[in-house]
């Protein structure tokens, strides 16, 4: 197990750990992230005191012919980021930091849809092969 700390650049992130949950599979690719985090007590938890939450994200491992759709993809995890930045630029904090972060994340997107589209046009989408 290992942890990220390329996020931490503020309160917010310094709080959040980020661990890598497993070795590098197929393809030298980790598949299981856990993030936790602190929550402040609610009131209906005041007697509990502050706890922590634990996310694990699971990604896709092997491919889908052969081990079915077991996880996210790199893509989904971009269209949420994408969608909440888009959120934020609709409204009263817009600015030019979020507009190119959400050009990135959409060239991102692009460019992993290429490399899908290229698979699938040579036919080994789905499959281990290159």
């Amino acid at each position: 197990m290992r942890e990220l700390t390329s996020h931490k650049v503020n309160g917010l992130n310094e709080k959040i750990r980020i661990l890598v949950m497993d070795e590098p599979g197929a393809g030298n690719a980790c598949h299981i992230y856990r993030c936790e985090y602190p929550i402040p007590p609610t009131s209906e938890m005041e007697l509990l005191g502050e706890m922590e939450v634990s996310n694990l994200i699971r990604f896709q491992n092997g491919p889908i012919q052969e081990s079915g759709v077991n996880g996210v993809s790199n893509e989904a995890l971009l269209a949420i980021v994408e969608d909440r930045l888009l959120g934020f630029q609709s409204g009263q904090y817009a600015c030019r930091e979020n507009a190119i972060a959400v050009t990135k994340i959409q060239e991102a997107m692009m460019w992993l849809q290429k490399r899908t589209r290229d698979r699938v046009a040579r036919g080994v989408e789905g499959t281990n092969q290159k």
